[in-house]
């Protein structure tokens, strides 16, 4: 019985807090277009990653232990805990598309203003953070999706960090020494 109160206690924060994160979503977007304000990527894909580790944590629900259960509705903390990793990992994932170690016809792609100096310098970075868009309304739906899915799946972009890596640390290895392993 303590179990099934704890679900619904659970369920009912989650609810709540995914309102509350498509409620920010929806005042961002609204707010930038009243204003004629750059809608905010970063603010976006951040959101979708939170609300992708809040439907994450639902779907999981049902298989915690009861210690994880009770925890998870005494703390509000740690209900949190994993939508804000989710909300961060999308971040590092957006990073990843502007940078185009990750890329592809199945994510976006992105406009990227150019430095108006040779060396790029504040106002570029101000650039890059303000007027950074995608390129069409596919690659808008594109990246939606996948800040969702670095929210919703934890090990997703950290797996891609790893790749990366990995894939560095061989192109970093000279070939005469890569037969010696």
């Amino acid at each position: 019985m303590d179990r099934i109160a704890n679900i619904h206690i659970l369920t009912k924060r989650l609810i709540v807090m995914t309102v509350v994160s498509v409620l920010i979503f929806s005042a961002i977007f609204g707010l930038s277009y009243y204003f004629s304000q750059r809608f905010m990527m970063t603010w976006a894909g951040f959101l979708c990653g939170i609300i992708g580790g809040f439907v994450s944590i639902q779907q999981r629900i049902k298989t915690v232990s009861d210690e994880e259960l009770t925890l998870l509705t005494r703390s509000w903390f740690q209900i949190l805990l994993v939508p804000v990793f989710g909300g961060v990992f999308s971040l590092i994932l957006y990073c990843l598309f502007l940078s185009g170690i990750v890329s592809g016809s199945v994510f976006p792609s992105f406009y990227i203003p150019e430095p108006t100096n040779s060396i790029p310098d504040v106002d570029f970075m101000i650039n890059l953070f303000t007027k950074t868009y995608p390129l069409t309304g596919q690659d808008f739906a594109k990246f939606i999706f996948w800040s969702f899915v670095a929210g919703f799946s934890e090990r997703f972009v950290p797996q891609i960090i790893s790749n990366v890596v990995h894939k560095s640390s061989e192109q970093s290895i000279p070939a005469d020494q890569k037969h010696d392993k």
